[in-house]
């Protein structure tokens, strides 16, 4: 997800509109959750992901199609409820889309791996919600970091399409701890700031976010406690 680099320069009190926008990116980010907990349940339950492992770059563009498909049109639709409807869609199938990792760790008993991943998701979250709703920096310098950080995984991650290296699969998902964290707290910040007054736009960088440090912690829990790489 490529977020938002829009910034501005601005006192880091918060006025009665970036507060409102604030509070809508949150309450519509712990909706999103519902119609991915949904998409999680029928995933694990439900459908056989075997496919994806004997078609992984077709598996990849598909894929990659739907999502920045949807992520294009929720930001072409951010001004009304539309937008609202194509982010709990998205939610959905994002959802869904975990059933590959979450089979391989409740295949494998490891339902303390999946608690961890989603409580460390958590801790970093509030974390990081904490300090860029509160700091007095303006971290839009991170901006030029985040550009750069997403074609560079983007790049990593068809290049393993193709190389399937366990490895790199580790790298990669290490730099996606490192760059969703610093995407939540750019986000955040900006909103504080008044850079990003749009909470749909808001909750969608958000959530990708959150989504990706999950399965990051989730691949790095089961691949360092004994085997199990991402589908």
């Amino acid at each position: 997800m490529q977020p938002n680099f829009q910034t501005i320069a601005s006192t880091p009190q918060i006025t009665q509109s970036q507060h409102r926008v604030l509070r809508n990116t949150y309450l519509l980010l712990a909706l999103s959750l519902i119609p991915t907990a949904i998409g999680a349940f029928v995933g694990v339950n439900f459908i056989n992901f075997a496919f994806l492992a004997a078609s992984p770059i077709m598996s990849m563009v598909v894929f990659m199609a739907v999502f920045y498909g949807l992520m294009f049109m929720i930001e072409k639709n951010k001004n009304n409820s539309l937008g609202v409807g194509l982010l709990l869609l998205f939610t959905l199938l994002m959802g869904v889309m975990l059933g590959p990792i979450l089979q391989v760790a409740l295949g494998r008993g490891a339902h303390q791996m999946v608690a961890l991943a989603a409580g460390g998701t958590a801790a970093i979250f509030f974390g990081l919600a904490a300090i860029g709703s509160v700091a007095k920096r303006d971290f839009s310098f991170l901006a030029n970091f985040l550009l750069i950080g997403f074609f560079v995984l983007l790049i990593a991650i068809i290049a393993n399409a193709f190389l399937q290296l366990p490895a790199l699969a580790l790298t990669i998902s290490a730099a996606f701890i490192l760059f969703s964290s610093a995407a939540i707290l750019f986000t955040i910040n900006q909103i504080v700031r008044g850079g990003e007054m749009n909470y749909v736009s808001a909750t969608l960088t958000l959530y990708i976010g959150i989504y990706n440090l999950f399965t990051s912690l989730l691949h790095l829990l089961l691949a360092f406690s004994g085997g199990g790489q991402r589908d």
